[in-house]
């Protein structure tokens, strides 16, 4: 029996060969592969790195000078040398003890200087109390000058209109000094505000010129203390 193909045209005779051709191309592929080198384009920092240094504007650099700080040169104190001749006159110290040296002075030889300081004597323990204006013949001068203390008060008085508004009333205690020339002197003033403390000082300085207190025939300063009142209506 005949085969039925061309003994010349089989493939399997040849099949070692092409494995080895096979075998071969992928061997170089793989080399190929693990040979292969990548290289990344050039950018613009390349660029600027191999740029030459004439290239590269440099900044001017500033310089600052340091001033070495000035020092005042001190000179010592002149020292003055005195020769041995030359009198120095030296401070002598007295002693302030006593001995039997020590001169004793008479009563008589001291010399006392007379210091007139004004005396003041409160209202109540005065012997003749201040006059005022209009009370010179009145038989009970504590009671006129009172009375007519009431009345300087009552004509002077003027409630502050912003005490009103704030609803600010009370009780303002006052003293003042009628001094020896009978003029009014320091007014103290205590009151639950300061409006109507300065309002009680308008009307006190507006008190006229008295007659001084005396005592013992001699003028002296006596102080005098008066409430005055503020309500409201």
């Amino acid at each position: 029996m005949k085969p039925k193909k061309n003994p010349e045209k089989d493939l399997n005779k040849k099949s070692s060969l092409f494995f080895v051709f096979g075998l071969l191309l992928v061997l170089g592929l793989a080399l190929i592969a693990l040979e292969w080198k990548s290289y990344e384009p050039k950018s613009i920092y390349d660029v600027s790195m191999n740029s030459s240094p004439n290239e590269i504007e440099e900044e001017p650099v500033e310089i600052f000078k340091v001033e070495q700080p000035k020092i005042k040169q001190v000179l010592p104190p002149e020292i003055k040398i005195e020769e041995d001749d030359v009198e120095i006159i030296e401070t002598e110290i007295l002693s302030t003890e006593v001995d039997t040296d020590t001169e004793i002075l008479e009563v008589d030889d001291i010399i006392i200087d007379d210091i007139d300081e004004p005396v003041e004597v409160n209202w109540i323990t005065i012997e003749e109390v201040p006059i005022f204006p209009g009370c010179e013949n009145a038989k009970d001068k504590r009671a006129c000058f009172n009375e007519m203390m009431q009345k300087h008060i009552q004509k002077n008085f003027r409630y502050p209109e912003l005490a009103q508004e704030m609803g600010i009333q009370g009780k303002v205690n006052t003293m003042f000094e009628i001094k020896v020339d009978g003029s009014i002197g320091t007014i103290q003033k205590r009151g639950p505000h300061k409006i109507l403390e300065e309002e009680a000082t308008r009307i006190l300085n507006k008190l006229p010129m008295m007659t001084p207190g005396q005592q013992r025939g001699t003028p002296v300063k006596v102080s005098f203390s008066i409430p005055i009142n503020f309500v409201l209506h």
